[in-house]
């Protein structure tokens, strides 16, 4: 099946995801590649249908500016440049860059010639640049203009490249649709159903006739790669779910229904509570707490792993925002470093297998859907690596883990009933381990507090405390302090990320 794409070169923009994504939702395919990829690499690949070029924290005229092959311009496809790369467009060219005096930033009006096929429906568009193109390159003319800056979109009709000073990725404006679409000649070929069918193949020829092993969370990456490689090699598969007690309500009896009974996954499931919980008891330490419960995930699995002789692969949900956020790009631009089922031992010798690599969190979601993975599961919400063991404070015993389970679970059953159970990003309760003074049934209680925490995100790099409504929180609450013995006071975080973390520990 073929795959046309348009690939985007990374400059280190803050917006080079909102550009992927914003391509891919056009339904053509797309993917970030290092800014100094070679023209005759590129001509090696006939899928490309067109290139774009990212913003950049860099000026072109710094010394260590980023720069690329300027023979990538003769190669006869579309090119769009945008900001920095409509300036570095300019700059290898012939054309003149520099230093405004004032930076021009948000959204403005944009005054366009209807001489040209790229910018077309008059919205505002969105600037970000204290560098301008002053002079352009032969070939180029422009087509519009904002009160600060004389070229906002500069093109070479005969060689199909284009610039805009602005950020098509972050407004409204319709540029990238034609840049995309009728420019490059897009056909929505990027959907999930051939997504699928392009994995399965993928998958079978990686494969083979080997077995894979996937240690499966519950969690949606983990989920849907189970799913996938189901669908492509069956019975090939094994999955190792991993049950240390610190799981929500209900959720390993989902693992294994859905997974087990309903899939008939060739599912091994290990009862490792008692052996998690002795690991844990009595340290308070939330590192020391996060350091346990991973080392230990390992231990298990691998101590699984090693009854499967013949297994020869692993399977890992790593995803396409991990790969980026890694800073595995040669702008060096780091955000967090992830790593994937942990950090397996190196005397782990498998080869590995990453079937949704390629996607984002919203894209693994839809192909769930598409490979009939129930909702449930498909918007399950993030949940830590080291489940409710950062979600009781101080040491972790059964009766605290019990605490938190209950009333986190009457949170999300009460978030459903009031319809704002995908409107709230991520919600759960906190088990504080402070105690203060109450009354129940005419008797003095001294019981535990309960924080209940709402955050509204969309990687979690950020987050806003939810505005959950007052008579939402008052019927968890009054449910909480009936049902769920231990506690006797509830609070609800207003603090937003950053300063604090989403999660408490």
């Amino acid at each position: 099946m073929e795959n046309k794409k348009i690939l985007v070169l990374d400059f280190g923009s803050t917006y080079n995801q909102d550009i992927v994504r914003k391509v891919r939702n056009l339904g053509v395919y797309s993917e970030l590649i290092d800014y100094d990829t070679k023209a005759s690499d590129l001509a090696l690949d006939k899928d490309i249908l067109g290139l774009i070029l990212t913003g950049s924290p860099r000026s072109v005229n710094d010394k260590d500016a980023f720069s690329m092959d300027p023979e990538i311009f003769n190669m006869g496809i579309p090119v769009l440049g945008i900001c920095y790369g409509m300036q570095l467009m300019a700059h290898q060219l012939g054309g003149k860059v520099e230093k405004m005096n004032f930076a021009e930033e948000g959204l403005v009006e944009l005054t366009a010639d209807s001489d040209q096929n790229l910018y077309t429906n008059n919205e505002r568009v969105f600037m970000h640049h204290g560098d301008h193109v002053t002079v352009l390159p032969d070939g180029f003319t422009n087509y519009a203009y904002t009160d600060k800056t004389v070229n906002a979109l500069m093109i070479n009709k005969e060689k199909n490249l284009f610039g805009t000073q602005f950020h098509p990725e972050k407004d409204e404006s319709d540029v990238l649709d034609n840049f995309v679409n009728k420019i490059c000649g897009g056909q929505n070929t990027w959907t999930m159903e051939n997504y699928v069918e392009m994995q399965t193949k993928l998958i079978q020829d990686q494969i083979q006739g080997d077995q894979v092993i996937l240690a499966l969370s519950g969690g949606v990456d983990s989920a849907v790669v189970a799913a996938l490689l189901h669908h492509a090699i069956g019975d090939q598969l094994v999955c190792i779910f991993v049950d240390h007690g610190l799981m929500r309500k209900y959720e390993p009896e989902q693992v294994v229904e859905v997974f087990g009974n309903h899939f008939k996954i060739n599912l091994i499931k290990v009862d490792a509570q008692d052996r998690f919980l002795g690991k844990l008891a009595g340290v308070d330490d939330p590192e020391q707490k996060r350091k346990i419960i991973g080392n230990e995930f390992i231990e298990v699995f691998n101590d699984e792993t090693k009854k499967l002789e013949e297994a020869k692969w692993l399977a890992q949900g790593t995803i396409y925002s991990d790969v980026i956020e890694s800073g595995t790009s040669k702008t060096g631009k780091l955000v967090k470093s992830h790593h994937n089922v942990g950090g397996l031992p190196e005397d782990m010798k498998f080869k590995l297998v990453e079937p949704v690599r390629s996607l984002f969190k919203d894209e693994v979601r839809e192909l769930g859907l598409v490979l009939g993975l129930p909702e449930h599961i498909v918007h399950r919400q993030p949940f830590p690596g080291p489940g409710l063991g950062i979600r009781v404070l101080g040491d972790i015993t059964r009766e605290k883990v019990r605490i938190v389970q209950d009333s986190d679970y009457i949170l999300r059953d009460e978030m459903k009933i009031a319809g704002l159970e995908r409107k709230v990003w991520q919600y759960f309760t906190v088990l504080t381990g402070l105690k203060s003074v109450g009354v129940k049934n005419n008797e003095r209680t001294y019981d535990y507090t309960l924080a209940i925490r709402g955050v509204n995100s969309v990687d979690g790099m950020s987050a806003e405390w939810a505005r959950i409504p007052y008579e939402v929180l008052d019927t968890v609450s009054k449910r909480i302090l009936k049902e769920v013995e231990g506690i006797n006071r509830i609070v609800y975080d207003i603090t937003s990320k950053p300063p604090a973390t989403i999660e408490w520990e």
